[in-house]
């Protein structure tokens, strides 16, 4: 069984694969993925066997980055760490108890593996999967209250870490894509979207955030390596202002997903994305790799 995302990640594009992969290059050299959330894509293309000539994942979300070394190099650990979480997966106190280790001193003493299966644990049993941190780099987010979540798949994370093995992972602004792509190379960015409302706004994914200005610099990365004839994708919001950063693009269009977070039900439902690609799609096939 080909390995499948083992975080669920709002946002997350298992959903749209079907459109991805419909537009992707016929050929390219290295993947490059600098916001790397649940990874679909990426494993999507492993399993297809797409990534003949390497991959690079990178995120700013250092916890996070941390969750796929511990996958790669400690995979049997971090499954006896899940193993041990697993009994707890309805335990209200038991999941604030666990949440509440970044509040602690010697958080980042603690070992890799303690940490990441922290991570997936509350991933796992959080509210609707979300990540958030406050302005203290804690976690934040609400006990979900699931009748029985997927703490562990050890065949799963046995294969994830399989394909991850001979991938670069990097903790890193996005913009640092543009210090190594080369012509040829794939890259796909799939950052917090630009806020369809002034209430729909969310950008805590990192205690930073992700505001405006860093919309205006990931579109000026986009057009540096699609100059460089880099194959470039980017999702976002279908909004007038998320529109106007790419316009001009060969591929810029509408795609439907299904909206899962939100605090009403009645608002969760399918809606508008914006892709955009940086190469016509009759045209890609014109580079030899």
């Amino acid at each position: 069984m080909p390995a499948r995302p083992f975080l669920k990640w709002a946002g997350g594009k298992g959903q749209l694969l079907p459109e991805l992969t419909s537009r992707l290059p016929t050929r390219f050299c290295h993947y490059h993925e600098p916001f790397l959330g649940g990874g679909a894509l990426f494993f999507n293309l492993s399993a297809a066997g797409r990534l003949a000539y390497g991959a690079t994942l990178s995120d700013s979300n250092a916890e996070l980055v941390d969750c796929y070394k511990a996958v790669r190099n400690h995979v049997e650990e971090l499954i006896a760490a899940l193993l041990a979480h697993e009994p707890h997966f309805n335990d209200k106190h038991y999941f604030y108890e666990v949440r509440a280790w970044d509040r602690q001193p010697g958080f980042l003493q603690r070992s890799l593996v303690a940490r990441a299966a922290r991570t997936i644990f509350l991933n796992r049993t959080c509210y609707n999967g979300l990540y958030r941190l406050n302005n203290k780099r804690q976690f934040n987010v609400p006990f979900g209250n699931y009748k029985k979540p997927l703490i562990v798949d050890p065949d799963n994370m046995r294969e994830a870490s399989r394909v991850l093995q001979t991938v670069d992972l990097r903790v890193e602004d996005f913009a640092r894509v543009a210090e190594r792509a080369r012509a040829g190379d794939f890259i796909y960015f799939d950052p917090p979207y630009v806020p369809v409302s002034a209430t729909a706004s969310f950008t805590a994914y990192t205690h930073q955030g992700f505001f405006e200005a860093d919309q205006v610099r990931l579109a000026h990365v986009f057009s540096q390596l699609a100059e460089r004839d880099c194959y470039v994708m980017l999702s976002n919001s279908y909004t007038a202002r998320a529109r106007e950063l790419y316009q001009g693009q060969p591929i810029h269009e509408s795609i439907m997903a299904s909206r899962k977070i939100n605090c009403d039900g009645q608002k969760r439902g399918v809606i508008e994305e914006l892709l955009v690609c940086s190469y016509g799609l009759q045209s890609e096939v014109d580079l030899q790799v």
